[in-house]
């Protein structure tokens, strides 16, 4: 499964390459919040690289230490990443349409309160409480490579434009894994 994960993160990430080169041509309406489009594009793939970590059991045992310091850079680059897309929601995505800043307004705001609360209940030694909401909080990073990745699935395309298409993919993308999540562990818990 990590390997899947880790598989789709490169593919996903390589197809923001071309942002790299920094031009107007290459950023279109991104240009003139281009620093913050990095960092949200970096910040957000190092989210995407370090999350696994905090899922494999055998570090968590026996490297707590390590465990903490990867989480806490965890948390730091979804800092970082999610700073950035409320810029860009707010910015940008209005050029698109209002159905599509919304989406990525309420996206931004469930992966902020998500890692939020997996914090909080590190600190507050819930740990138990922790790891789901960790898992949450990954789900709803792992939603930006699924959503981007079936944006470009050419069958997803016969549906619509871009700006009709992605405010309902990008709700699907975070919202679905997080209701199946729940659902298994409501089933685990009876």
């Amino acid at each position: 499964m990590w390997g899947g994960i880790v598989t789709l993160t490169w593919y996903f990430m390589h197809g923001a390459d071309h942002f790299l080169a920094l031009t107007p041509e290459a950023l279109g309406k991104y240009f003139s919040v281009r620093w913050v489009l990095i960092a949200h594009i970096t910040a957000g793939g190092g989210a995407l690289v370090l999350g696994p970590l905090q899922f494999w059991d055998r570090l968590r045992r026996s490297q707590v230490r390590l465990h903490r310091i990867i989480g806490l850079v965890y948390l730091l680059a979804i800092v970082t990443s999610s700073l950035c897309a409320v810029v860009l929601a707010y910015t940008t995505a209005y050029q698109v349409n209002w159905a599509y800043a919304f989406s990525l307004q309420v996206w931004v705001s469930v992966w902020i309160a998500s890692t939020y609360i997996a914090y909080r209940t590190a600190l507050k030694k819930k740990f138990q409480l922790h790891k789901e909401w960790m898992t949450r909080s990954y789900l709803v990073t792992l939603a930006f490579v699924l959503s981007g990745l079936a944006l470009k699935l050419p069958f997803m395309q016969k549906f619509g434009s871009f700006a009709e298409i992605s405010p309902s993919l990008f709700w699907l993308g975070w919202s679905v894994p997080l209701f199946l999540y729940q659902v298994l562990l409501s089933a685990a818990r009876k």
